[in-house]
């Protein structure tokens, strides 16, 4: 007996926290990836690799964004289909 926005939003914040949780994990490895690159001995070049606030609000922000946008056409879809027709094709 769900509504359409029910549906639609189940969807959708399906979605937005798959990206968000995506965008935590590939926070952390670049986090990761950055110690390991600061560790390095590369002489007289200067390499600094850091992570900042900043950057990490850009990348889940985008990392969301995109999960959103990549789960509107399939929450919309599956707001839109007849429940019987969505269990007889499964």
């Amino acid at each position: 007996g769900a509504r359409r926005r029910d549906i639609l939003m189940q969807f959708l914040i399906e979605a937005a926290t798959l990206s968000a949780v995506g965008g935590g994990i590939g926070i952390a490895g670049g986090w990761a990836m950055a110690y390991l690159i600061s560790q390095v001995d590369t002489g007289d070049i200067p390499l600094n690799a850091v992570v900042t606030p900043d950057i990490v609000i850009l990348a889940i922000s985008v990392s969301v964004f995109i999960g959103l946008a990549s789960g509107v056409y399939p929450a919309m879809r599956a707001a839109s289909l007849n429940p019987i027709d969505a269990l007889h094709y499964g």
